[in-house]
């Protein structure tokens, strides 16, 4: 209800530069303090110096990150959330998604030719990442976030076998959703150790030594593994008719569930004894994983 005395400074500048310039300290700030009166250009100076303050006191009000998904207000996606808080959030040691999608090859998938080989459709298994990552958020008190009819919410159910009638696509999901956690399923730490252990010339001390470095790890990485493994023996049970080997699935689930923190320039010999690891725990299963872990 007043005027502005800043329009008309306001005006020019818009003409004279972008607002992505306006925000810095750019170099012709002389060059308008010299167009204009002093009084004025004071004046724009100290509304600047206001504007930033009130910003500063804003962002330095902002709650963290962590308190606003404490509270449940933010939830991270599924697709490209730390294993751990996911885990936690879901307060299991092996995520929804995984069980999810092992149950739907193990109900319709295990005697599919190539399964886990072939790839499904990519336009699909970004639909079903999307549907995934867009579930009704709960507190964490288990409380969903709003109601359901102010959500647009379709309940996930792979079991739906008109929608989701190609078990390529639901494997592909699940490779995806380990190839983009922000740490492999093995961490970063174990990875030379592994390797290491896997040039081992003596069998039974290189099972040994595996044994008790997938012991070591962090409960939901070392469940997770124990759960993908026994299920993927239950798909080689099955490898007269699926074609599935244990070297198949070697080639498969090495760089998917275990990479390098940085590239050394060694990915093709990194790769094989990734593959070759995934082979062993498969092959020693049962002494590997000891009584911890679900089944």
């Amino acid at each position: 209800d007043r005027e502005n005395p800043l329009d008309n400074v306001l005006q020019f500048s818009l003409r004279k530069a972008g607002s992505v310039e306006m925000l810095d300290h750019s170099s012709d700030e002389d060059e308008r303090r010299g167009s204009f009166p002093r009084s004025v250009s004071n004046l724009e100076n100290t509304e600047r110096k206001r504007v930033k303050t009130r910003l500063k006191k804003l962002i330095l009000r902002r709650p963290p990150l962590q308190a606003l998904q404490e509270k449940g207000l933010i939830k991270d996606q599924v697709f490209g959330c730390r294993l751990e808080m996911l885990c936690e959030r879901e307060k299991s040691t092996v995520p929804r998604f995984v069980r999810l999608c092992t149950e739907a090859v193990e109900s319709r998938g295990l005697e599919t030719d190539g399964i886990y080989r072939v790839s499904g459709n990519l336009a699909v298994i970004q639909k079903l990442r999307f549907l995934v990552d867009h579930e009704r958020a709960l507190t964490t008190d288990g409380r969903f976030m709003f109601p359901a009819e102010l959500v647009q919410e379709e309940k996930l159910n792979l079991d739906d076998s008109v929608r989701w009638d190609d078990i390529h696509v639901i494997t592909g999901a699940l490779k995806l959703f380990f190839r983009e956690l922000p740490e492999p399923l093995v961490p970063y730490g174990f990875f030379t150790d592994i390797v290491e252990t896997v040039k081992m010339s003596d069998y039974m001390d290189k099972v040994d030594r595996l044994k008790c470095l997938v012991l070591n790890m962090p409960p939901p990485n070392h469940d997770t593994l124990q759960f993908m493994c026994r299920h993927l023996r239950r798909v080689l049970k099955h490898s007269n008719t699926n074609r599935m080997t244990t070297q198949n699935i070697g080639i498969v689930f090495g760089p998917t569930l275990m990479r390098t923190e940085r590239d050394t320039g060694n990915m093709a010999v990194n790769m094989i004894y990734q593959n070759q690891a995934v082979e062993l725990i498969l092959s020693e299963f049962d002494h590997i994983f000891g009584t911890r872990g679900p089944s």
